[in-house]
């Protein structure tokens, strides 16, 4: 199976808590039916990003990376690469690189999704449609920032940073576990 055909079935298998996440998962399978690119960095008009909210072991404190270009406090995660055959390998190989912590296990059903605007490594304006998944650190976890942060840390599921234009949408994800 390809990460295009595995993204479909995910997709098609998720049944979003709210009217909004399924209009979006609507149009997220219209876009796979529509670019057998999807999944590719190199689809200019966007493509399929897989993050990870990175959860403690005790669930109370959830790991934020300082995104360099987006100079917002965000969930790990990143672009699908050619070898990902499947999206949860995706989401748990991105929170792996960027948290430097192995072990970490991943809930297979999304969490939720958000497509934004951003001009990200090809240099021009697309869009990610992101698909995010709740993931859990194994207990005595330690976060190592990669390069690809300025900063990582753990912070309290109640004490999270300001997001001022709610872009990033952790307190949508956070409200979807409810």
């Amino acid at each position: 199976m390809t990460l295009h055909a595995d993204t479909v079935r995910v997709l098609e298998s998720w049944a979003p808590s709210d009217r909004a996440q399924e209009s979006l998962r609507q149009s997220y399978l219209g876009f796979l039916a529509a670019r057998p690119d999807a999944c590719e960095r190199a689809c200019e008009p966007g493509h399929i990003t897989a993050s990870a909210l990175v959860f403690d072991h005790t669930g109370t404190q959830v790991l934020l990376t300082l995104h360099p270009r987006v100079g917002r406090w965000l969930q790990l995660g990143g672009h699908c690469e050619p070898h990902d055959t499947t999206l949860i390998g995706a989401a748990l190989r991105e929170a792996e690189e960027e948290s430097g912590i192995s072990g970490l296990t991943i809930d297979p059903t999304p969490l939720h999704v958000d497509v934004h605007p951003i001009t990200c490594s090809l240099g021009v304006p697309t869009r990610h449609y992101d698909i995010r998944f709740v993931v859990h650190a194994p207990a005595g976890a330690a976060a190592v920032q990669s390069s690809e942060s300025v900063d990582l840390r753990w912070w309290p599921v109640d004490a999270l940073p300001p997001d001022p234009d709610g872009i990033a949408g952790i307190h949508h994800m956070l409200a979807a576990l409810r």
